[in-house]
């Protein structure tokens, strides 16, 4: 599109350790979904651009369920319904409740210095995680859905880059 806004930003130099590795990784992948959201048209950012229904703003949402869920123990009963986010909530708050869940997640994550511990959550009825396995598994979800939302974004105003 001409005039199409294009941002990309390469991947991150991290420390050496495997925890900052991975971290690095994904919070240039958190940064990267996080902008495509923010700032993007209304109604154009619930609107579902592909059959299945996918949207910008649900993207977001339902990654906000999964940072709580793998880092802070929230329980989540239906995994499709966090993909809709509520008819009210705006794209500024859909942006701040992830950035919040983000920022509670890497607080947990600060105190972690062992990629073969379980996640510190409290979550009696299921063993949690090693930090490895979850912060790769992050990077996974995170990256999946970074990439809908790169095409989604370009879809709805042409903006590119991560």
């Amino acid at each position: 599109m001409p005039g199409a806004e294009h941002r990309d930003t390469p991947p991150p130099r991290t420390a050496n350790g495997e925890i900052a590795v991975l971290r690095g990784f994904l919070d240039h992948l958190r940064t990267s979904i996080a902008g495509k959201v923010d700032g993007a048209p209304e109604p154009q950012v619930r609107t579902a651009a592909v059959p299945s229904g996918t949207n910008l703003l649900g993207l977001l949402n339902h990654l906000t369920f999964v940072e709580r869920s793998m880092f802070l123990g929230d329980d989540v009963t239906d995994w499709q319904a966090t993909f809709h986010a509520a008819p009210g909530d705006s794209a500024t708050q859909v942006v701040a409740r992830y950035r919040d869940a983000v920022e509670r997640a890497n607080d947990v994550l600060d105190g972690c210095s062992d990629p073969g511990a379980p996640v510190p959550r409290p979550r009696p009825d299921r063993p949690a995680p090693s930090i490895r396995w979850a912060l790769t598994h992050m990077i996974e979800e995170t990256a999946r859905h970074a990439g809908h939302a790169d095409i989604l974004r370009e879809l709805i105003d042409g903006t590119t880059g991560r």
